[in-house]
């Protein structure tokens, strides 16, 4: 396939900058992947489509704080991103501006208490970054670092928090899972009263989620690699709920990501932990989710390529149409869909 049969035209005014004052106060278009007929609900609604016996996956990842402000001792700023974990106080990280952080240069960062040194350059110019401090990394980041907010976001976020879903816990993301971003504690509270299983895979989401297709043939497209996790209690829930013959609804690409990358093909989902690179594009046979609650995609990215598989690729493209003309908001911050 080729990657313009996913271009839409979205007007710049529907790229959502902040997020609504209520989560569950979005907008939600529901796709029937079978039909690709529309109706126009609120996140509030989503109950309605559930049914006892549902199992909800969702993923608990947190975002790090981690877009780091520093200056060479020279003078001159320098941003970096952190990126990959690599151990021993190194870091895979962006950086801006590249032409400043060549190998050996030093960064400070607050009044000194966190300095970086750039080891080498890797492939794609990202730099390796080796930190030095005294005591706790994480809660020196929490204190000097900033939300890696996505390049479409100009806006500045007044409250980090609503770049964290409510059921975030597992530190190491460099974006928000953001399909999860609309859901409340009380909503889940309903669900749950419903009978719906309510439970959680770890993925870490990477800056990769954002890397354009840039191969003109889809199928040439390399993947990112991201880590996950599934907890026995979630392969248990999931393997339970698809014997009793109940749905398996991902909450957002990267758990629908996860549950595929390490379920079998007769169905049966491990618990593992691992990294996955999985593409899925239209002709992908889904081998454990049955529905996926998800925000609205870039044009022409492998997350819209990834629910057409699911829904198709006209139904998919049909809805999008019908979302720019309706003035849904996009991306990261913006309105919901369900395709089940």
């Amino acid at each position: 396939m080729k990657k313009s049969d996913f271009y839409f035209d979205l007007p710049e005014e529907l790229i959502a900058q902040t997020p609504l004052e209520r989560r569950d106060g979005s907008r939600m278009l529901h796709i029937d992947k079978k039909t690709g007929d529309l109706e126009h609900k609120h996140f509030y609604d989503l109950p309605d489509y559930l049914h006892p016996g549902d199992c909800l996956v969702l993923n608990d990842s947190r975002v790090l704080p981690a877009r780091l402000i520093g200056s060479r001792p020279s003078g001159g700023s320098i941003e970096l991103v952190l990126l990959r974990d690599l151990g021993d106080n190194r870091w895979e990280c962006l950086s801006r501006p590249g032409r400043k952080t060549r190998p050996g240069q030093e960064i400070l960062f607050g009044n000194g208490e966190l300095k970086g040194i750039v080891e080498e350059i890797v492939e794609g110019g990202n730099r390796i970054v080796r930190f030095e401090y005294e005591g706790i990394f994480l809660e020196i980041l929490d204190h000097l670092g900033r939300m890696p907010l996505p390049p479409y976001i100009k806006a500045e976020l007044n409250d980090p928090e609503r770049y964290q879903t409510v059921y975030s816990r597992e530190l190491g993301s460099a974006a928000a899972p953001t399909a999860g971003l609309h859901f409340t504690e009380e909503l889940l509270d309903k669900i749950r009263d419903m009978g719906v299983k309510v439970c959680f895979v770890t993925l870490h989401v990477g800056l990769g989620t954002f890397r354009p297709v840039k191969e003109d043939e889809i199928e040439d497209h390399e993947m990112h690699s991201e880590f996950c996790i599934v907890p026995q209690e979630t392969a248990d829930a999931v393997n339970s709920t698809k014997q009793s013959g109940g749905r398996i609804i991902a909450v957002g690409t990267t758990s629908c990501r996860t549950l595929e990358s390490f379920t079998d093909e007769n169905g049966f989902l491990k618990c593992t932990s691992g990294w996955t690179d999985i593409f899925i594009y239209p002709g992908y046979q889904f081998k454990c989710i049955d529905a996926l609650v998800t925000n609205f995609h870039l044009p022409e990215s492998t997350l819209i390529m990834l629910v057409s598989a699911l829904a198709g690729r006209e139904n998919i493209m049909n809805a999008y149409k019908s979302a720019v003309e309706e003035k849904y908001r996009f991306f990261s911050f913006g309105d919901s869909c369900l395709i089940m």
